[in-house]
């Protein structure tokens, strides 16, 4: 039994079913039927790629693997089952002789007053949707106004978090608001969008060689990007966000990337945690319970290469826990070896949209077109589907205009910054609701949202 098919579940789901070659029943459960392709999604926030690009189908790509619609709810690990509810809210329970955790992650929440009724994550896809729809429907009323003021907040797009994912949503975001504007007679002669990128830390990419750091900065510089490190958010409201060094920014558009926590599920299983996530041993094993496995963002997993820390949330490590917990879990049954978790990270890379990104693969500082290429040759390699078709997006995107259109599919208000899911949409509570389904703990009523409307 698999919970969650992120980069880890997929991958051991993936691996467990070459391994098995039909001798076991795999199950994965999972709130929907794709895998996503994570590192692409801001690209589907700014129109370059369309969301079937980056969401890899299950059944499709795992044929022996059975898939459980459904979201976790709670696991009995004395009686070895869980119970879920299903997207048309029936429960059900399942038996399992293993148990791989991989639930993932979530938006990561400050106390900072306003942000969760008006900030935008960046985390699922009904996220990245209401994203692009509503940055191209701010830019639409803001040539259709005749208040400069109203103009001006309407142009006006802040991110907070410049991570991975702050900074290449800022960077592709630019570009697409750019473009935007270019087409709609309203603006034409209003001067460009404006965006910001805060943080608190000293500089962007705090992650990255400080050379790559600085070249993504010069990107986004060029671009017109008000970065502001040292800086946050002191108060979110409807008409824009206070910032702590006291000046006041109008807008519409607070979008949250200040990083993520496990998922909610981890915290109830009462087990012991480390920082929200689960603790296991080097073999990816929960101690005291050898027949549950965790992997990915939801579990505290020894770094053999760095002694008494442990290997940071990110896809990478996630994908290769997930193919170790499908060996050992195939070990634990006779064939094969355990195995430790024990990897050395391999560099990380940032696109900044257009032909620009920042790279450090094998740890060689590389930016500019280049690291461009080897950017988005990665990620083809990286995909486990959909090759063909992302990269004839990317194709269509050199030579074509930017399109900017509202398709209204996730609305205002249905996937809360606090939801435990942001995979999933709300559904509305009524027709002409705006705001979505109302407030709650963030767990979805029933599936995603169809009514009109924050790293690798």
């Amino acid at each position: 039994m698999i919970v969650g098919a992120g980069f880890a579940g997929y991958q051991c789901a993936r691996t467990l079913s070459r391994t098995a070659r039909g001798a076991a029943e795999i199950v994965l459960v999972n709130p929907h039927d794709y895998f996503l392709y994570l590192p692409l999604l801001p690209e589907v926030a700014a129109g370059v790629l369309e969301p079937r690009r980056v969401s890899v189908s299950l059944t499709g790509t795992l044929p022996h693997v059975r898939l459980v619609l459904g979201e976790v709810g709670d696991v009995d690990l004395d009686e070895r089952r869980l119970t879920y509810t299903d997207p048309e809210g029936r429960t059900g329970t399942l038996g399992y002789d293993r148990l791989v955790l991989t639930v993932g992650s979530v938006n990561k929440l400050l106390p900072v007053p306003g942000v969760a009724e008006h900030a935008h994550g960046f985390r699922g896809m009904p996220e990245a949707l209401y994203l692009r729809d509503h940055v191209t429907r701010q830019i639409e009323l803001a040539g259709s106004t005749e208040d400069d003021a109203e103009r001006a907040a309407r142009t006006t797009f802040v991110v907070v978090g410049a991570g991975y994912t702050g900074t290449e949503v800022t960077a592709h975001g630019v570009l697409f608001t750019d473009a935007l504007a270019r087409q709609n007679a309203g603006l034409r002669g209003a001067g460009k969008p404006r965006w910001m990128l805060l943080d608190l830390a000293d500089r962007i990419l705090p992650e990255l060689d400080p050379r790559l750091s600085r070249a993504a900065h010069q990107v986004l510089s060029r671009r017109g990007v008000d970065v502001r490190t040292g800086t946050s958010v002191k108060e979110a409201t409807s008409d824009g966000v206070l910032l702590d060094d006291g000046s006041f920014v109008a807008t519409r558009s607070l979008i949250w990337c200040v990083g993520v926590r496990p998922d909610p599920l981890v915290a109830s299983l009462g087990l012991p945690i480390e920082r929200g996530r689960l603790c296991v041993d080097k073999y990816l094993r929960v101690p005291g319970h050898p027949e549950v496995l965790a992997c990915g963002d939801a579990a505290a997993v020894p770094d053999l290469t760095r002694p008494g820390e442990f290997t940071p949330m990110t896809a990478q490590h996630a994908q290769r826990q997930g193919r170790v917990a499908a060996h050992n879990i195939a070990a634990s049954y006779g064939k094969g070896e355990i195995r430790p978790y024990k990897h050395n990270d391999l560099g990380f890379m940032v696109d900044l949209g257009g032909i620009q990104a920042a790279a450090n693969p094998l740890h060689l500082p590389l930016s500019g077109p280049f690291a461009n290429l080897v950017t988005r040759g990665y990620h083809l390699m990286a995909m486990p589907g959909n090759r063909v078709r992302v990269a004839a997006d990317w194709t269509l995107e050199a030579l074509l205009p930017r399109q900017g259109v509202q398709l209204g599919l996730v609305r205002s208000g249905s996937v809360p910054l606090d939801a435990a899911t942001p995979e999933l949409a709300r559904v509305p509570a009524g027709p002409g609701r705006e705001d979505g389904s109302g407030q709650g703990n963030g767990r979805p009523q029933t599936g995603e949202s169809h009514g009109p409307g924050g790293t690798a």
